[in-house]
């Protein structure tokens, strides 16, 4: 739910340090940011998603504008964010823990509830996570954090025209793939 007619009032408290107005919008835009960053950052999501927030709270001050440009610079933020993992990846190689291990340090929980609410996302969010990389960017630019064609070529800096063909494009492998393998559980309607 957008924060609509409420959010010019939400974003000026929120540009004077309101917590309040700061954790409204953390929590409107939090669950987007996460679910972009699980989709191109993995394992370093909630990281890269909280920088996000740090990032988006120091500039804050300086932003001027509505919800929709709101969102489209936090995503801004998220996509830079991105590529500078992708670069600081590029310069370091690492060793993932082996699954026991992490396994010994989740907090118990009702996983069976957890997993059955999260079944859906994660696997459209894996199903977009394999496509090539520009395609999955702007399928999740424009579906995940519900920008529009021209802010996704804002934030990616390709054309209008470019970002269309991209989701066409990954559209059409998405549909495609869902045609080839009906029996996984990701394909369901």
């Amino acid at each position: 739910m957008a924060l609509g007619e409420r959010f010019d009032e939400i974003l000026a408290a929120a540009q004077k340090g309101a917590p309040w107005a700061l954790e409204a919008i953390y929590r409107e835009f939090q669950p987007g940011v996460l679910a972009f960053m699980r989709a191109r950052a993995g394992g370093e999501a909630e990281d890269l998603a909280a920088d996000v927030f740090v990032a988006a709270a120091e500039g804050l001050p300086r932003f001027e504008g509505g919800e929709a440009g709101f969102r489209s610079w936090l995503y801004t933020i998220a996509y830079r964010k991105v590529g500078q993992l992708r670069r600081r990846q590029g310069r370091r190689k690492t060793e993932p823990a082996p699954i026991g291990d992490v396994v010994e340090h989740v907090a118990p929980g009702d996983a069976e509830a957890d997993a059955m609410t999260a079944l859906a996302t994660e696997a459209a969010l894996a199903r977009i996570a394999a496509l090539p990389p520009a395609q999955a960017e702007v399928v999740l630019l424009r579906v995940v954090a519900d920008l529009s064609v021209d802010e996704v070529a804002a934030i990616v800096g390709k054309r209008p025209a470019a970002v269309r063909a991209l989701q066409h494009r990954a559209l059409l492998r998405l549909a495609r793939t869902r045609i080839e393998n009906p029996e996984d559980p990701g394909s369901e309607p």
